[in-house]
């Protein structure tokens, strides 16, 4: 496999990687508006075929409606069906965090299905307590998927209390 960061993620690219798959994300979630990710690293096949994606946006968050930082947002996390189960959220993952360190805010934050909490925690992300709030065309929602940060810097934590993203979910 070949890592390689992409500037921006074609329509022609992105029905590839989902392969005819009409719900990655589980649902619910799948009937969102997710916003666009700043930056991109995918794995291709030998054949060079893109396999694997995930990306990454700067994005503002508010907690228990007074403190407010921005996270990287990490999303559009995707493996081809074909290629699941092979290890390769962990080669998405690692560079992507790097990525992620660099862009200045000291916070990764995503979303993901209940099942796939235990590969995130082996990523250091730990679940959020409570429900999150995100931004929709129509207003604002309750995200149907868990919530999970990491610190992208020594000695940061995350404060108590209802989060809300400040746009649209990533």
């Amino acid at each position: 496999m070949e890592l390689v960061e992409l500037q921006a993620l074609t329509s022609q690219q992105w029905r590839a990687l989902l392969a005819g798959e009409r719900e990655p994300w589980g649902g619910e979630a799948d009937q969102l508006v997710w916003g666009d990710k700043q930056r991109h690293v995918g794995l291709r096949d030998a054949d060079g075929r893109l396999v694997a994606l995930a990306g990454a946006v700067t994005v503002e968050v508010e907690v228990a409606l007074v403190e407010r930082f921005q996270v990287v947002g990490i999303g559009a996390v995707l493996v081809t069906a074909s290629e699941r189960g092979r290890g390769l959220v962990w080669e998405l993952l690692r560079p992507l965090l790097e990525i992620a360190a660099e862009m200045g805010p000291e916070r990764a934050m995503l979303f993901c299905r209940p099942q796939l909490m235990g590969l995130y925690g082996r990523l250091g992300f730990a679940e959020i307590a409570g429900p999150t709030w995100v931004r929709q065309p129509d207003g604002v929602v309750e995200m149907p998927l868990r919530t999970m940060w990491r610190p992208l810097r020594e000695g940061v934590g995350w404060p108590r209390g209802r989060v809300e993203v400040l746009g649209l979910p990533f």
